[in-house]
């Protein structure tokens, strides 16, 4: 019976390449209409699993059932309902962006017109150009096109905006902001933080194959129990800094040492930035920079595994 809320769902999903495990007894659903994404650095099992949920990769174990069906016995059907935008997508160089989305429109059965897909990725002015004059941010905007000729109900992005200027990253996501407003299901994976947070309604933070935390990215952020992050550099014996205003500063939740500082997460930060100062002055520390933010999803991958996502 095909679940009609379920948009992806996955159980104990496992994949090996010999001796490395890629994905490590993964399970996440995903609803109808919902952005969800996974969260992780280079490495993680974003990719991995991304491939499995669209029939890419055979998994060594576990289930997977996309829009209420299996890839076993309903491969074809599920490929004209699904949107994939591949990591890297290699599109013919001269051919123009018009041949391009023709081509990848000939594929489907119900499809959007070149006309309505090139205005969804606002490349109207572009349709007589070869793909190879492109920039960067408009091969991404026409890869996306391609997912979308097909009138998916379920978009599949993986890393849709590694490389892009942040203007053509914020361009790419408008389109998936249009393509959720729609009522459109999207799945995509992604290292990028502010991206996460922009575009998603759940997020699972992914490493070594597997799901740390997963939650709406507000609760994420507040689940490290802090409300603000302090970071203090100065010159000196940092670790001796740390010691120094974990003594002396009540209300720090967590210490994390940078090169030339340390980081502190605390509840109350406004109201503990001039003791942090004083106590670092008293211990005869000069201050070289002091910054006060918010806590983000980076936090919060730094709290669950304490490395930089980064790293």
């Amino acid at each position: 019976m095909i679940n009609a809320v379920v948009g992806v769902r996955c159980t104990d999903l496992v994949k090996r390449y010999g001796d490395v495990v890629a994905v490590d007894g993964l399970s996440l659903s995903v609803s109808r209409g919902e952005c969800f994404g996974l969260l992780g650095p280079n490495g993680a099992g974003k990719t991995t699993t991304i491939e499995i949920l669209e029939g890419l990769l055979e998994p060594d174990a576990g289930e997977v059932e996309i829009l209420g069906l299996t890839w076993k016995g309903h491969e074809r059907e599920l490929r004209q309902r699904l949107g994939v935008q591949l990591q890297e997508t290699q599109l013919a160089d001269k051919l123009t962006v018009e041949e391009t989305v023709r081509l990848f429109r000939s594929f489907y059965r119900n499809s959007h017109t070149v006309d309505e897909v090139l205005a969804l990725v606002e490349l109207e002015e572009k349709r007589g150009a070869w793909v190879g004059k492109l920039s960067g941010g408009q091969k991404q905007r026409l890869a996306v096109a391609c997912a979308l000729v097909s009138r998916p109900e379920l978009l599949f992005l993986d890393e849709p905006t590694t490389g892009l200027d942040p203007q053509s990253r914020r361009q790419l996501w408008e389109v998936v902001l249009r393509f959720r407003g729609a009522g459109g299901t999207v799945l995509l994976t992604t290292h990028y933080m502010e991206e996460a947070e922009r575009l998603c309604d759940r997020v699972a933070i992914m490493d070594h194959g597997k799901i740390l935390a997963l939650d709406t990215p507000a609760a994420l952020k507040q689940s490290i129990g802090a409300d603000t992050v302090v970071t203090v550099k100065a010159t000196g014996d940092i670790g001796r800094l740390a010691e120094l205003l974990a003594r002396e500063v009540e209300g720090v939740t967590r210490t994390r040492r940078l090169d030339g500082g340390v980081d502190r997460h605390v509840q109350g930060g406004d109201r503990l930035v001039p003791r942090i100062v004083m106590a670092a002055e008293r211990g005869g520390f000069d201050l070289v920079d002091l910054s006060v933010a918010e806590p983000s999803l980076e936090t919060v991958f730094i709290n669950l595994t304490g490395k930089e996502l980064r790293d």
